[in-house]
């Protein structure tokens, strides 16, 4: 299973991006997809999931501005990220799991695929 991430970049403070992760090999019928994120001297943390029972689950500190998705025929996770923060800004990963639900991926568990991470810097 290979995971890519694309569409970080810098932006303003208040403005979008949305980031992409293309999901290959991937022959589960059943997935978990997440993002998580790491800020320089800080722990990766899980912010958004999503699962095939079609759960959702964000972490507080992003709730109302992200959004994420998943579109099994194109085996793309995205991440619609608004209003951005200058405290948004670091590493963005997509994960992949084919057993845990969105809440169990919220933290509570350590997803078994990864990406490889996309910059996102908001001043």
């Amino acid at each position: 299973v290979q995971l890519v991430e694309s569409g970080g970049g810098s932006v303003q403070a208040g403005g979008s991006l949305r980031l992409s992760c293309v999901v290959t090999d991937y022959r589960y019928s059943s997935y978990y997809m997440g993002w998580w994120r790491q800020a320089p001297g800080q722990e990766r943390e899980g912010i958004a999931a999503l699962d095939s029972e079609g759960r959702t689950k964000y972490r507080d500190s992003v709730k109302g501005r992200f959004t994420i998705s998943y579109d099994n025929v194109k085996r793309t996770s995205y991440l619609q990220m608004t209003n951005l923060k200058p405290e948004d800004t670091a590493m963005y990963y997509c994960a992949a799991d084919p057993w845990m639900t969105a809440e169990q991926g919220l933290g509570v568990l350590t997803p078994r695929y990864w990406g490889q991470g996309t910059q996102v810097t908001v001043s």
